[in-house]
């Protein structure tokens, strides 16, 4: 029952809110019928629908609004996303060029940012959306300005253009900003423009694709590998032996979006689970609830993962 309060609150213009909630409880079926939702499905499943509803209910009566991440944090899991007042979420790693605090938003994007108080190098995995890389640079940003390292560096593996980017005009900047677009737009949001350029310019901040990244050695550098699912086992090793002193490094990427020819050649399945009991190294498993992009994407992350598990079991059924 929603009693006192305009069923087009809960419900959304022709029921546009409801179809999202029956989004987060596909074992269910939701009947609105006036101000009234009705819930049918197994008991068990009943219940649980009706204790988030509840929660949703007494949250819009306490704060008069609900709004779409409002929706989220309450229909997930209570141990995954949790009201930015609980003060862990309250601290902001930079504030960015419009004064905006960039901070943790997710369990797992505030769990990031705990590892790198402990771990020298760190693996975050998980779906596009899902933060990881903007976390990571926030983290840089944050170490390059209280000098904790001395210089930043961003490097991707270039797999559309095979790794040979002498086929592409201009320097090897010119080169690689096609495919450091991500990185780049980030770092646009943490550092003024003429700041940035000059960090650029002196080698503060610098642009090296994982082909050339051989033979160095990274000392005092936040380092970080984005796209690190598209490096093959013999980059990702290489990448990972040039970590020098006083270095941090993380890798961002997400298995199911492999580019290379085969999915065994990935580097990044093979690092996380060879490396994630090691001392000092992390490994952060991101998913589908940490997605913080448009609302769609995350239904259809579910989806393409609902449709893989699927061909998975069939596949197990047929041999």
């Amino acid at each position: 029952m929603l009693d006192g309060i305009d069923p087009v609150v809960i419900l959304g213009a022709n029921n546009r809110i409801l179809d999202q909630i029956q989004g987060y409880f596909p074992k269910v079926r939701l009947i609105a019928r006036g101000n009234e939702i009705k819930c049918v499905g197994e008991a068990e499943e009943v219940a649980i629908f009706a204790g988030k509803m509840s929660e949703l209910l007494e949250y819009y009566r306490h704060y008069n609004r609900l709004e779409e991440e409002d929706l989220e944090r309450l229909m997930l899991d209570d141990g995954h996303m949790r009201s930015a007042t609980n003060g862990e979420f309250e601290d902001a790693l930079v504030f960015g060029t419009n004064g905006k605090p960039v901070r943790a938003r997710t369990v797992n994007q505030l769990q990031l940012v705990k590892e790198y108080a402990s771990s020298d190098l760190i693996i975050a995995e998980g779906p596009a959306g899902t933060g990881k890389t903007y976390t990571a640079i926030a983290l840089a940003v944050r170490a390059l300005k209280n000098h904790e390292v001395k210089k930043i560096v961003l490097t991707r593996p270039a797999v559309e253009a095979g790794e040979r980017l002498g086929f592409l005009p201009g320097d090897m900047r010119d080169k690689l900003d096609p495919y450091l677009q991500p990185l780049y737009d980030a770092l646009n949001d943490m550092i003024p423009v003429r700041k940035l350029e000059q960090w650029i310019e002196d080698g503060t901040v610098q642009i090296a694709p994982l082909a050339f990244m051989r033979g160095r050695t990274l000392e005092n550098c936040f380092v970080i590998l984005d796209e690190a699912q598209n490096a093959t086992v013999s980059q990702l090793k290489m990448f990972l032996t040039r970590m020098g002193v006083s270095s941090k490094f993380i890798l961002t990427g997400d298995t199911t979006q492999i580019d290379l020819p085969r999915r065994s050649d990935s580097g990044l399945i093979q690092a996380i689970r060879l490396l994630g009991g090691i001392e000092g190294i992390s490994v952060i498993r991101f998913d589908e609830r940490d997605i913080v992009r448009h609302r769609l994407v995350k239904n259809i992350v579910r989806a393409y993962d609902t449709e893989e598990k699927t061909r998975h079991e069939e596949n197990k059924e047929s041999k």
